[in-house]
């Protein structure tokens, strides 16, 4: 047994606004487990990047950005907008970005009794022990919809339009990179919340969890 195999950790992947954030968040809470979206980590170096005038398609300097992360810029309300998400699907997938990233998920993943953790690729290569591993999708219509009133509801001014072009362009970007591809881990439950508001998908999301803790119990 590896270090970190200890730790319950949940593990919840799957595409742009497909609810996976509010149910980590959620499931967070429930058990009292410390909660950590990944994303964010690749949204902070891709605004870091742009405030400095850099290139998001400069690998090298991408990566010794993402070496020093300040975890407080997770906080940032920048982090969060339209343009961080692109600038986080760029840098996403550079390979030294991803390997400067994986250690501190990794850590994070490790702590006991246990960590919810939100990205594309926690149950295939940052915590592939995990015992609970789900993928949360849902039609790219219904999550460019509700991209659209988020963004909205920070008082960006965005077509629906363009943001349903954004989630197709990264739902590609991310699915076909070379390094750490967002693909479902073969032992994740699909959890489709095309038809769910949040309630119903953390319900879905908590049991898928409680099924994992139960048979961890009876290993």
């Amino acid at each position: 047994m590896t270090a970190g195999q200890n730790a319950f950790v949940i593990a919840v992947d799957g595409p742009a606004a497909s609810g996976k954030g509010t149910i980590a968040t959620r499931l967070g809470a429930l058990y009292g487990y410390p909660v950590l979206d990944s994303g964010l980590l690749y949204r902070a170096v891709g605004v870091q990047l742009l405030e400095a005038g850099g290139d998001l398609d400069d690998s090298a300097a991408a990566a010794a950005l993402a070496s020093k992360l300040d975890p407080a810029r997770l906080e940032d309300p920048e982090v969060r907008t339209r343009r961080a998400g692109e600038a986080a699907s760029r840098v996403a997938a550079h390979t030294p970005v991803r390997a400067a990233l994986r250690d501190f998920q990794q850590r994070f993943a490790r702590q006991v009794p246990g960590a919810v953790i939100d990205g594309r690729d926690i149950g295939t290569v940052i915590a592939p022990w995990a015992p609970a591993k789900m993928f949360v999708t849902a039609t790219p219509r219904v999550r460019a919809d509700r991209r659209w009133r988020q963004l909205s509801a920070q008082g960006e001014a965005v077509s629906y339009e363009d943001v349903l072009a954004d989630i197709l362009l990264r739902d590609q970007r991310d699915s076909g990179r070379a390094d750490s591809p967002m693909v479902a881990a073969p032992d994740a439950v699909l959890l489709d919340t095309t038809e769910m508001d949040i309630d119903r998908a953390f319900d879905a999301a908590r049991r898928i969890v409680e099924t994992a803790r139960a048979r961890q119990d009876q290993s």
